[in-house]
């Protein structure tokens, strides 16, 4: 079974299964006056949404909103702290961890 492991000072997803590093992807996170829900989650929906979310979205458990992993129509923000909360990738990136992942994978962000 896979994991997510989110570093939002490293700015990185790595993905984990069993024990073993899979694969790292550059991300972007939440600005300081939004930032992404530190914690263990899970994923508890996956979608294809429109353009602006790079049509792969991977929705958490996180109680007091709807926050996600999705990709995005803006390459130039990755790497850097901009969301409003979400776990934001390269369009291609979430294309593979969304086929790759599925409902009830946990999700660990610190």
């Amino acid at each position: 079974m896979y994991r997510i492991d989110i570093n939002t000072k490293k700015l990185k997803l790595l993905l984990i299964k069993e024990g073993t590093l899979i694969k790292e992807y550059p991300i972007a996170v939440g600005k300081p006056s939004t930032p992404t829900p530190l914690g263990h989650w899970q994923i508890i929906k996956k979608g294809l949404w429109g353009q602006q979310f790079g049509g792969h979205f991977m929705q958490l458990s996180v109680p007091w909103g709807t926050y996600g992993i999705h990709g995005t129509n803006k390459p130039n923000s990755i790497s850097k702290y901009v969301t409003h909360g979400c776990i934001r990738m390269y369009k291609n990136n979430a294309a593979e961890l969304y086929n790759k992942v599925s409902i009830g994978t946990p999700v660990n962000i610190y």
